[in-house]
């Protein structure tokens, strides 16, 4: 390499053994089928079962049960059936109350003998709540109540409100950050446990231009994997893209950086596959839960959302959203990158401060 690099001109100011480590990574990752499936065909396998566990359904009928039999019992029955989202039972009292305890019913009705009716159901239950007004609302009109306000529906459906818009840009977030992560780590760390390194510390190749190599080969192939999920999503779910094409560029290019400079810097120090796999997880796993791949990050406390909001999984999943889904301008999506590269130089530069070829 010694004799191949100080031979060789440059072309287009670029070093012949950036080309060369770069050339050795496509080649590397092109021989492993495992790798080649986790990133383009697993994203879209999992986009293809969210999308149907979540797809848009008629709104879902309730299940209550009403403690009788009695004139009472008979009356609340008739005015709850009257409403089409409820399906309603008469149960003995001993058997209404076994089925709430299983879950079976969302809601019980007990007629009293004064003309009073009881409901007991779970209030920390969303379906309990929500069977608690329709129930209410039902035998309230059943037993003469009369509406005082006149009001009309309209149904908006429109795309980029539904959960496979929401969890798409999640997915593609996750994914960059699992690619870089684990694609430039494990490998790192498999060369140095291989004594690989110690034999390339031997040659003019700079420290920088073998950790930058990792970097051009993951971001090369992110792009092609970026644009297989959106295709996909785009053609089979009609998930919007809103923004313009060099917003999202810019988003996926500082996710890349900033999410390759922690895998960098996992696998500065790291002897074993083992440990390196430990500090991966360390580093994702807290990043899957709070940063809204498959719900809101807004639905955890406030106190926390400084730190979350300054994940660099959130970040990219909030830009990805508020240019693919809202097609929002740069005084929003500019913060988020901004806070993606400023992850990137951090971890960058403590990656080649603490890199160890040994």
């Amino acid at each position: 390499m010694s004799e191949f690099a100080s031979s060789t001109p440059r072309r287009f100011g670029i070093s012949p053994s950036l080309v060369q480590l770069s050339s050795v990574r496509f080649k590397e990752y092109l021989r492993e089928p495992e790798a080649v499936f986790w990133t383009f065909a697993f994203p879209i396998i999992l986009a293809i079962g969210l999308g149907i566990a979540f797809r848009n359904r008629p709104a879902e009928v309730v299940h209550i049960a009403v403690v009788g039999p009695s004139a009472a019992a008979t009356r609340v029955t008739a005015a709850a059936r009257a409403d089409s989202g409820l399906a309603v039972e008469q149960l003995p009292a001993d058997s209404a109350s076994g089925a709430l305890r299983i879950g079976r019913v969302a809601l019980v009705v007990v007629p009293r003998a004064d003309g009073t009716v009881e409901y007991q159901f779970d209030e920390t239950r969303p379906d309990a709540r929500s069977a608690r007004l329709l129930v209410d609302n039902a035998i309230q009109r059943g037993y003469g109540r009369a509406n005082t306000v006149g009001v009309s529906e309209t149904h908006v459906r429109e795309r980029g409100s539904r959960y496979i818009d929401f969890v798409i840009p999640g997915l593609l977030g996750m994914n960059i950050m699992g690619s870089s992560i684990w694609g430039l780590g494990f490998t790192i760390v498999d060369a140095r446990r291989k004594k690989l390194l110690k034999r390339l510390v031997a040659t003019p190749m700079s420290r920088v231009e073998y950790l930058l190599a990792y970097l051009i080969s993951r971001l090369v192939l992110l792009v092609a994997e970026v644009i297989v999920l959106l295709d996909f999503a785009a053609v089979f779910f009609g998930v919007p893209v809103r923004g313009s094409f060099i917003q999202l560029s810019l988003i996926i290019l500082a996710s890349v950086f900033a999410f390759g400079g922690l895998g960098l810097l996992i696998a500065s120090r790291a002897q074993t596959i083992e440990g390196a796999s430990g500090l991966m997880n360390v580093t994702m796993m807290p990043m899957w839960v709070l940063s809204g791949v498959f719900f809101s990050s807004e639905n955890f406390p406030k106190a926390f959302q400084p730190l979350i909001q300054a994940l660099p999984l959130t970040a990219t999943n909030n830009a990805l959203r508020a240019s693919m889904l809202r097609g929002e301008g740069w005084t929003v999506v500019g913060p988020e990158i901004l806070l993606l590269l400023a992850w990137a130089i951090a971890t960058l530069w403590l990656a080649l401060k603490w890199f160890r070829w040994r």
